[in-house]
């Protein structure tokens, strides 16, 4: 008897768990807990930028490694120790005194984020045939918006609850709260549909040789570097990479340190960003079906773009809630697009390491701007040049997306 729920949806919600424990827990957080950090550890933004590429120094190492491995070893095993390992370091994060400690941690941190995320991201390429790839890889990154939205909330009632050390206790919980998840996904989340027995969600029929439980080989890897649209796929990335990680990590210290706003007036406006970007993953990912994953890609980039320049010139209430309107209902739409059309070139197989190597790229880039926006930051004694310059960095995305290439329709 035909079951009426196709177990892809649950892989679906295990996916869409794994992103709100990796990047709206483990990320996001960081955002609104920086100035309270600042205040706690008397580090400057040079320094507090350099903690946030610390973790994406991490992300980075594992991004790539992390898709290959479960591709070899399976999405399950990866995903379950990637998140231990990042609720175990968020913990430590809470009893950090000294720079080098907290680096350290949020260096571990990034190494679980990035080996969870890639992973999950990619759920939607095996377990959904290509017409509904996007949308379902866009409900697993409405994880990173719901995570945001939490984050917005829980973070600064425990700042308020714990006058002294707040950050220590909202770090010590939200790990915990990680590796609860992390229990969770594990009971539930399955590797492919033939373990199930099923055959992915808006599939009529198998496709031949197309078996997931034969093991991949460094030979098929091969197949995903020595692809010319792979490494512009990653070009395409990086700019998303560079640009939206400097408006997001500074979001908060812009509004509470440069602009004399409240750090709950923040968390909530941070929180309105969350709560809108849980519905953009679906939204972009299904925009993407319909008119080209190019096509999308560069609408996504012009939209964001805009955010960030409103951010940076309208300073005043309605252009900080216009701006994170935008954002908040793009936030998570290139990260949603790269890895359906990941999928598209590499077939569902090798989806994982796909989407880690082109993650490759987007990591280089957001090592790359917590450093290059703090530094700005510091030496301007403004975030108005660093928010200007992502935007910039975004409308040079949007002209890569054009010259995207139409992926492969068989997979």
């Amino acid at each position: 008897m035909e079951k009426k729920i196709h177990y892809g949806w649950i892989i679906i919600f295990m996916g869409l768990l794994t992103t709100v424990a990796a990047h709206g827990f483990g990320r996001m957080a960081y955002t609104i807990l920086l100035p309270a950090m600042k205040d706690g550890l008397h580090f400057d933004y040079t320094q507090l930028g350099l903690l946030g590429t610390a973790n994406f120094i991490g992300y980075l190492s594992m991004a790539i490694i992390g898709g290959f491995l479960a591709a070899r070893f399976g999405t399950r095993t990866i995903i379950f120790l990637a998140l231990i390992l990042m609720g175990i370091t968020m913990i430590l994060t809470g009893l950090a005194k000294s720079f080098g400690f907290a680096f350290a941690m949020r260096l571990l941190t990034g190494l679980g984020n990035g080996a969870a995320f890639v992973p999950a991201m990619a759920l939607g390429s095996a377990w959904f045939a290509v017409k509904k790839r996007g949308f379902a890889t866009g409900i697993v990154s409405g994880g990173i918006g719901l995570g945001t939205f939490l984050s917005g909330i829980i973070v600064p009632f425990l700042l308020s609850s714990y006058k002294i050390d707040g950050w220590r206790y909202s770090w010590v919980i939200l790990g915990t709260i990680v590796i609860l998840i992390a229990i969770l996904v594990f009971l539930f989340l399955r590797n492919q549909p033939e373990d199930k027995g099923l055959l992915p969600v808006g599939q009529k029929e198998a496709i031949q040789n197309s078996s997931s439980n034969h093991k991949v080989s460094s030979v098929e890897w091969n197949k995903v570097y020595r692809m010319k649209s792979m490494w512009y796929l990653g070009i395409v990335y990086f700019f998303y990479g560079l640009s939206y990680i400097i408006y997001m990590v500074f979001f908060a210290a812009y509004l509470v340190k440069e602009m004399g706003y409240t750090q709950a007036w923040a968390g909530g406006l941070w929180a309105i960003v969350g709560g809108l970007s849980i519905f953009c993953g679906v939204i972009w990912g299904s925009i993407s079906d319909r008119i080209g994953r190019g096509k999308g890609a560069a609408l996504a980039y012009l939209v964001l773009g805009i955010s960030y320049i409103v951010y940076a010139v309208f300073k005043s209430e309605a252009g900080f809630y216009l701006s994170a309107i935008l954002f908040g209902l793009t936030a998570w739409s290139i990260p949603t697009i790269m890895a359906a059309t990941a999928g598209d070139f590499v077939g569902p197989r090798l989806a994982p390491a796909g989407l880690g190597f082109i993650t490759l790229f987007f990591g280089i880039g957001q090592s790359i701007g917590p450093v290059l926006g703090g530094y700005l930051a510091d030496v301007s004694n403004s975030f108005t040049i660093p928010f200007l310059i992502a935007g910039g960095i975004s409308f040079v995305g949007m002209i890569f997306s054009f010259y995207l290439k139409t992926p492969l329709k068989n997979n």
